[in-house]
């Protein structure tokens, strides 16, 4: 009898996990299914629009727009990868580091470039995998702790050792993270529409709305497929993205130029360039959930109501994993790509942090 007390825990880990992978393969099989269906779909009303997709051989000129700052390039010693970061405001001033989302890249940051070159050295990256950065082929060069070991190694080789952070989406979640582990190197933390990690892990398994939303996780975990279906139709499903009614930038906000969504289309239609911030996604649930949770930093979370893709009530939960100064506003009207949406308002949120003193929780 005592054998089998001793047993009882380590079995309900096992059936736990075989739960919650197939809780995952379930739900990757069934969004399968249906972008199967989808593309069926496509070919059956419109073949050859389907499979049409515009040659790109020259960037837009905004890429290349001086006011945003200069392209430079940082080659990390211990994995030998080089990533590309556009630079704005002096060397010496204090380092604003800006990371972002899926599928952002740098130029996501522009109107940031722009406010805060002013009084910081203000780097705006492409993360591993994303436009001009190296992206390794194997899905396991970008596990979690990869991602976490890059910022750490950009900030050393960029010569500063702590820095503001700021991050959208999943970007948000690599910051969370490196505020989690190298509380040391982040001065504070501004995260844009993403919750906590473990909240979010949390959350998921026990609100099926949100699992809904976030169906392009499971999706994702497919090989191959997703990059297909992202690209059919010259790259439909991107533009969906940040146009539709139901995804897209609210009415409200500052919408995408032409030449902004060209921007977008031009970087993940070279070869290859969707894999790697797809590779992203593809870890993600071996290595959630978290081992440690505490963030002891200054931060700011900032939060479009109308995301599309995160349940606002997880916004108001993050504030018990922090254990210091936290603010968090929510912007109603606003949708998931804040930063681009309403730069004014976001900025002067900015701003108002970084200014103010900002004292540890009791």
């Amino acid at each position: 009898m005592a054998r089998l007390r001793g047993r009882l825990p380590r079995l309900r880990v096992a059936i736990r996990a075989l739960l919650f992978w197939s809780l995952v393969y379930g739900y990757c099989g069934l969004c399968a299914s249906i972008h199967l269906l989808r593309l069926l779909w496509s070919i059956g009303k419109a073949p050859t629009r389907t499979f049409r997709r515009v040659a790109r051989e020259h960037p837009p000129a905004c890429l290349s727009d001086p006011s945003l700052g200069t392209h430079c390039y940082v080659r990390i010693k211990d994995s030998g990868l080089r990533f590309h970061y556009v630079a704005a405001g002096e060397r010496g001033k204090p380092l604003m580091l800006l990371l972002h989302g899926f599928p952002e890249f740098w130029y996501s940051w522009r109107h940031q470039l722009r406010e805060f070159k002013s009084e910081y050295r203000i780097v705006a990256l492409d993360l591993r995998g994303y436009g001009e950065t190296d992206a390794p082929s194997h899905r396991d060069n970008y596990k979690l702790d990869c991602l976490v070991t890059d910022i750490k190694d950009i900030l050393d080789s960029l010569g500063y050792s702590k820095c503001v952070l700021v991050g959208h989406d999943w970007g948000g979640m690599i910051a969370w993270l490196i505020a989690i582990c190298y509380p040391e190197v982040v001065m504070k933390l501004v995260v844009i529409n993403f919750p906590h990690p473990s909240v979010f892990t949390e959350y998921i398994l026990r609100h099926p709305v949100q699992l809904f939303k976030s169906s392009y996780y499971y999706f994702f975990q497919i090989p191959w497929f997703p990059e297909f279906m992202l690209s059919i139709n010259d790259f439909k499903a991107l533009k969906h993205l940040f146009t539709s009614h139901s995804t897209g930038i609210g009415r409200k906000g500052c919408r995408l130029t032409t030449e902004d969504l060209e921007a977008y289309i031009y970087v993940f239609s070279q070869p290859g360039a969707l894999s790697g911030p797809i590779n992203h996604y593809r870890n993600i649930f071996s290595c959630l959930p978290l081992k440690h949770h505490m963030v002891t930093t200054p931060t700011l979370l900032l939060w479009g109501e109308k995301d599309a893709f995160m349940e606002v009530e997880m916004a108001e939960v993050t504030k018990i994993y922090v254990k210091n100064y936290f603010r968090l506003t929510i912007l109603s009207e606003a949708s998931h790509w804040l930063q681009q949406e309403q730069p004014d308002i976001v900025n002067k949120l900015i701003w108002t942090f970084l200014k103010e003193e900002t004292r540890k929780k009791d």
